[in-house]
């Protein structure tokens, strides 16, 4: 069975912030100065290095989560200037965020070096029916774009782009009473780049196309690796935590059960295993876990009893993780 994730998923701690920032593309505060960049950014199935660095800080106060993004580029251009049009149809920098961890109901933003924004709503992953909420706004969000170079001119070679955004925690706010506590808390996060080759017409930058006028694939780099060119598999986004007090943070044994459930759906969506496989005990640090098929009127769960918090954790019919 072929396992979708090829290394552990990568964690980042985002450090508190008690003093204001400016949201203006340039990341000048000591807030910023102190915090850490991330490992440079990978191809998406983790083994190519990218032709241009990629890195990303984060922040966090008890309103917004904020993100500074630094990105190597010879020629920053773009030409999209609509609020949710397609904007990875230019070099973009993209942020994904399922803050409750099931994989369902999650987040989606966009921005181009023109600091237009495409921010979505989806469901579930688009392998299980998606349904996908594009007039959803993140309201309060703000973003800024610092261009070390000059935007859309040929004539010269630029450095690169940065962008700095701030996204109000109101912003993933389920129900109107509910209170959003990052204090200590992990939420499963993830970037990706998408970069084109590109081809001038007269004199404007366009996306490379071959001889047949087709469009050459882009390039996608990400934070952390998902083993293939799909960013909608959130089981394979990495691990961001909020720390309070400089904690440390290490990902909860529970999770490799959730990794292993989750390959399991995904395998039985791929019909290259059957219902009797799903029962096939594995060891999981040090410990040997059993899933358990269970069908229904509605559909189907897996669920393992997990020897290490002994909670039940289920993944059903349509990918979502609950933990009982």
């Amino acid at each position: 069975m072929q396992n979708n994730i090829p290394t552990t998923p990568k964690t980042y701690i985002a450090n508190f912030v008690d003093e204001p920032i400016k949201i203006d593309g340039f990341g000048n505060e000591t807030s910023w100065k102190n915090a850490p960049y991330s490992d440079m950014f990978i191809d998406i199935e983790g083994i190519k290095k990218p032709k241009y660095n990629t890195q990303v800080k984060m922040l966090w106060d008890t309103h917004h989560i904020y993100f500074f993004v630094k990105m190597e580029a010879p020629h920053v251009w773009g030409n999209l200037k609509k609020r949710d049009t397609i904007i990875f149809h230019n070099n973009d920098f993209e942020i994904f965020i399922d803050p409750d961890n099931d994989s369902h109901n999650y987040y989606e933003f966009e921005f181009n070096a023109l600091n237009t924004v495409w921010d979505l709503f989806l469901t579930k992953p688009y392998r299980d029916g998606a349904l996908t909420l594009n007039d959803w706004d993140a309201k309060g969000l703000k973003s800024a774009v610092y261009i070390d170079g000059t935007l859309n001119n040929p004539n010269d070679t630029d450095n690169g782009w940065r962008i700095e955004i701030a996204i109000p925690l109101s912003a993933f706010k389920t129900s109107y009473f509910e209170t959003i506590d990052l204090s200590d808390t992990f939420w499963r996060i993830n970037f990706s780049r998408v970069h084109w080759d590109f081809q001038l017409d007269n004199g404007t930058y366009q996306r490379k196309t071959n001889e047949k006028g087709e469009l050459l694939h882009e390039y996608n780099w990400v934070w952390s690796p998902q083993g293939v060119i799909a960013m909608h598999q959130p089981e394979t986004w990495g691990y961001v935590y909020f720390s309070k007090e400089n904690k440390s943070f290490t990902i909860p044994k529970d999770e490799h059960i959730k990794w292993y459930l989750s390959e399991l759906h995904n395998a039985l969506k791929r019909k290259t295993i059957t219902i009797e496989d799903v029962s096939q005990s594995r060891q999981i640090l040090n410990k040997t876990i059993t899933p358990h098929y269970d069908n229904h009127k509605t559909g189907y769960n897996i669920w393992v009893e997990s020897p290490f918090s002994n909670t039940t954790i289920i993944i059903n019919q349509h990918g979502k993780i609950m933990v009982k």
